[in-house]
């Protein structure tokens, strides 16, 4: 509904449907049919000051017979777009053109992803942590692979991505390496400080085999706890 408001603004200043879908990154034809369902409800910038979301979707979206607070277009299973989010590779772009590849009358992009975030805003808190000031710097490989081109050969070899961001400032490194083995797990830490020139107080890598001599649920011996 925040894209809609945005449209109509927009379009209130002159822009065209070519522009606006450039502005708001969505179909010109979305853009069109917008403009067609604001025009034949009358509704133009500035909008109501109490015209919530909800009133906005069923002006530009109501059909006669559909029960007022419903939803008038069929919605995927949030629950397991959540999880499919933690796959590599996954992005909500991806899960809406798949989901509109069923639903071809469905929510656009934008609707669909304030959906999708009101959704896991109901799902349980997580409490959020601050960090000092160069008291931490979390490490793990990304669990993606790079293809790496050997310029004699033509062959390529994929590389693993290791990753280090310092909790206060997110500061990001990231180096490739051939393997997860603890030579270039211990190389990339030398070469991480190097970077950030300096070394903070604690490591914090993920429970991955590397950075671990003791695998456990509660208490992993870690070898790049301490630097």
């Amino acid at each position: 509904m925040r894209q809609l408001r945005q449209l109509l603004r927009l379009a209130r200043d002159g822009a065209s449907a070519r522009d606006i879908a450039v502005t708001l990154g969505v179909a010109r034809s979305t853009i069109q049919d917008n403009l067609k369902r604001a025009a034949a409800a009358g509704l133009s910038w500035p909008l109501p000051g109490e015209l919530t979301d909800d009133a906005l979707e069923g002006k530009l979206f109501g059909r006669a017979g559909v029960r007022q607070g419903v939803r008038r277009r069929p919605e995927p299973n949030w629950a397991d777009l959540v999880i499919e989010l933690k796959k590599p590779g996954v992005t909500l772009q991806i899960l809406w053109e798949e989901y509109r590849a069923i639903h071809p009358g469905g929510y656009g992009y934008s609707r669909f992803c304030e959906l999708y975030r009101g959704f896991e805003q109901q799902l349980s808190p997580t409490m959020r942590q601050e960090h000092v000031a160069g008291d931490k710097v979390f490490v793990d490989y990304s669990g993606k692979k790079v293809g790496i081109v050997d310029p004699r050969s033509g062959e390529i070899r994929e590389a693993e991505i290791f990753v280090a961001v310092l909790g206060a400032s997110s500061f990001t490194y990231a180096e490739t390496s051939w393997t997860q083995t603890l030579p270039d797990w211990i190389g990339a830490h030398v070469r991480m400080f190097r970077f950030f020139d300096g070394v903070p107080r604690l490591i914090v890598p993920d429970n991955l085999s590397p950075a671990s001599t003791a695998p456990a649920f509660t208490t992993p011996r870690s070898t790049a706890a301490t630097p």
